[in-house]
């Protein structure tokens, strides 16, 4: 609800994105871990609320792997599909629309279309602060100089910790960057019929 009430975008439970958390080349399975902008990255795949509380994270895939792929393998999305969640994520172009999860029309008509993708990006900006408090909270993540196993260990460590601090109301250290210059999209996708059914009837009741 708190996302609904804050940034008025109807039934939304959580934002979803990826980062790319940089780590030295490993010694098995380099190549794996080489992303788009070519350096050696875990990509993680974070979800929050509206008060900026990371409520899943999936911190094992090598930066080669695509959101789309992480997302559609972890265990939240089967429990999507089962019907387990009354609700829908946010996610960008880098993921499919699917009936739980609205992403933004490709190529908006003027009106509607153009007014959905505005609430859409307005709310997304979430995920984009919460993944800068993170990164600002905890600076190793800049580059993790350890084995991708233990990398991703402390991903998730710094993740709980983040909650912590988070609930506890306690200050971000400096100025979260809400930008990723590492995480593009050149190739988004290709959307699910039942997914854009689903988003043009939210455009159509909720954004005319």
């Amino acid at each position: 609800a708190g996302l609904v009430e804050k940034l008025r975008f109807p039934g939304v439970i959580g934002c979803t994105d990826g980062t790319h958390i940089p780590v030295i080349a490993p010694s098995v399975n380099e190549g794996d871990y080489v992303n788009r902008k070519s350096f050696h990255s875990i990509n993680v795949q974070i979800i929050c609320d509206a008060a900026n509380i990371i409520t899943n994270v999936e911190a094992k895939w090598p930066g080669s792997v695509h959101d789309s792929q992480i997302f559609r393998e972890c265990t939240l999305s089967t429990k999507f599909g089962h019907g387990e969640f009354t609700g829908y994520l946010l996610g960008d172009r880098g993921y499919p629309c699917l009936p739980y999860f609205l992403t933004p029309y490709p190529d908006p008509e003027p009106g509607p279309q153009q007014r959905y993708n505005l609430a859409n990006c307005r709310t997304r900006a979430r995920i984009e602060m919460t993944i800068g408090m993170l990164k600002a909270r905890f600076q190793c993540l800049q580059r993790l100089r350890v084995t991708p196993e233990r990398a991703c260990d402390i991903i998730v460590a710094c993740v709980i910790l983040h909650n912590i601090a988070t609930i506890r109301g306690e200050h971000c250290p400096s100025e979260p960057n809400s930008s990723d210059p590492n995480h593009e999209h050149p190739d988004p996708p290709t959307d699910i019929q039942d997914g854009r059914a689903v988003r043009d009837t939210i455009c159509h009741n909720h954004f005319f």
